[in-house]
């Protein structure tokens, strides 16, 4: 490959420029800059050359044009096999660059801010970065192009034992077009905001996701796997404080224990075995939220995940350590919850921020992807009992409910006031749900309540619970048999409410 003779770099992120640039001049690049950054590396004592020097026109239109001009692409797209290509550049003087190093004005911060207008938007669009990435990309073979400060370290390595290889030259280029690609994306989908609210399914899904780890392996030891990062808040984008790795697995039931306290408005706990619930709990404060989780299914719990949605304190965290739990998320730790837990060296603690607001759930199948709107939809409360609920069990059943979005369908729940009792999911047919749930309990079921994500089918379902003690159940209604499901409720002296809300998790 082209030993490295003359570098462009005109970067936003100045991560780890200096001793970069440094670097590069020690090894005899003559370096070529911009605006901002030809400022900083003057400013550290780094010679460089101005763009316009090589152009002999000044940056102008308040910066929009620096780097647009033949004398700076031609040197960058110049084939330096082409024999014409090469008589071009010596006819006009035009010199050769084999190395761009370019990241872009940063667009989607600028877009994040609260009431930003559509002219910051515009003049935050980079035009010369991109032109001169996809250049130096597409004559990949003479120029070596890099898009981010973590592939500094590499570069200079590489170049300090031999010269950078076709290999890497080939790997840049594809990042780099990756790095544009994303950029494009942000751009469009933020522009299509602008003029109406963007439609809840767009026209085209743009999915531009940055690699943010490689996991040890997938669901199974055979299977490949990494995580991608499509935002800033959310298990995705969690801080790891400690603990082992995180496995793939982890990262499913995390997401699953994390969005499950995120329904409650008080202090709540969630133990995730498999991506259901095995106990939730909301409660006065965090220890007795920890503690009315635990006792509905402890045995379930042992090698479990935890979630809570209040900073997790030192007495909740003593607590906690007396168990196995594989990972727990929360949205902070206090020093002495920190001081405790890390005293385990595998159990992995994540600090969360929450979403802002509700994303669009994409899921892949063979050939495409699915993708729908955040299962936020509130219930419209009709009573279709003879007998109206109680205070207490209407609390009991709104409880219910809330879990039972989260459990695997068939989805039953049984639960007091602020505490799930037992669960049955994933089963085919409803009723056996009901068995399931009623045949795992620990805790007495007399005198709870019951939840299910969709409707009775039959009144076999409600007639089962009640043989366990039951006082009441929630439901969407819909079924052609609810008529029949109602009197079943009447004849067993059952309070019956309907949500009007179906909440099927496959």
């Amino acid at each position: 490959m082209p030993r490295i003779e003359r570098a462009l770099l005109s970067v936003t992120d100045k991560t780890g420029l200096l001793p970069f640039a440094r670097q590069l001049h020690e090894m005899g690049v003559e370096l070529i800059s911009t605006g901002g950054t030809a400022k900083l590396l003057r400013d550290n004592q780094i010679p460089v050359r101005e763009v316009s020097e090589i152009t002999g026109f000044p940056e102008m239109l308040d910066g929009r044009v620096k780097t647009i001009h033949p004398r700076i692409a031609g040197g960058i797209l110049a084939v330096r096999a082409n024999a014409e290509h090469m008589r071009a550049l010596e006819e006009h003087d035009i010199p050769p660059i084999q190395m761009v190093v370019v990241n872009l004005y940063q667009f989607e911060k600028i877009a994040a801010k609260p009431g930003v207008t559509r002219e910051e938007l515009i003049e935050n669009i980079d035009i010369g970065g991109p032109t001169m990435i996809r250049a130096a990309a597409k004559n990949f073979q003479d120029v070596a192009v890099l898009v981010s400060p973590d592939q500094y370290e590499q570069v200079t390595t590489e170049l300090k034992t031999g010269g950078l290889s076709a290999a890497t030259h080939w790997r840049l280029a594809q990042e780099a077009f990756t790095h544009t690609a994303a950029y494009d994306r942000a751009v469009s989908s933020r522009l299509l905001t602008l003029d109406a609210p963007a439609p809840a399914l767009p026209e085209a899904l743009n999915i531009s996701a940055r690699r943010a780890a490689v996991l040890r392996y997938g669901e199974n030891p055979h299977q490949q796997a990494a995580l991608y990062t499509l935002a800033s808040t959310g298990i995705a984008a969690a801080e790891q404080l400690h603990g082992k790795e995180l496995s793939y697995n982890n990262l499913v039931d995390l997401d699953a224990a994390w969005q499950l306290v995120q329904e409650f408005e008080h202090t709540a706990a969630a133990i995730i075995k498999h991506t259901n619930p095995c106990g939730c709990a909301e409660q006065p404060s965090l220890k007795a939220a920890y503690w009315k989780a635990l006792e509905a299914d402890p045995v379930s719990a042992f090698g479990g995940v935890l979630a809570f949605n209040r900073e997790l304190d030192g007495e909740t965290a003593l607590e906690v350590s007396k168990l196995f739990v594989e990972a727990i998320a929360a949205p902070a730790f206090s020093e002495a919850a920190l001081a405790t837990l890390r005293s385990k060296k595998n159990l992995r603690l994540v600090r969360v921020a929450a979403a802002t607001q509700p994303e669009l759930t994409i899921r892949s199948i063979s050939g495409g992807v699915l993708a729908q709107t955040a299962d936020t939809a509130l219930p419209e409360l009709s009573v279709k009992s003879a007998r109206q609920p109680s205070a207490e069990e209407m609390r009991a059943l709104l409880f219910g409910w809330k879990v039972c979005k989260h459990v695997k369908s068939n989805a039953i729940v049984y639960a007091r006031e602020g505490q799930t009792v037992s669960v049955g999911a994933g089963q085919m047919s409803r009723v056996d749900s009901v068995k399931v749930g009623a045949m795992k309990a620990v805790l007495p079921l007399a005198g709870t309540v019951l939840a299910s994500d969709a409707f009775f089918p039959f009144p076999d379902g409600v007639e089962e619970a009640a043989k366990h003690g039951i006082t009441a159940v929630i439901q969407p209604g819909g079924s052609v048999k609810d008529p029949d499901v109602i009197a079943a409720a009447d004849r067993l002296g059952l309070a019956m409410v309907f949500t009007g809300v179906r909440h099927f998790r496959h």
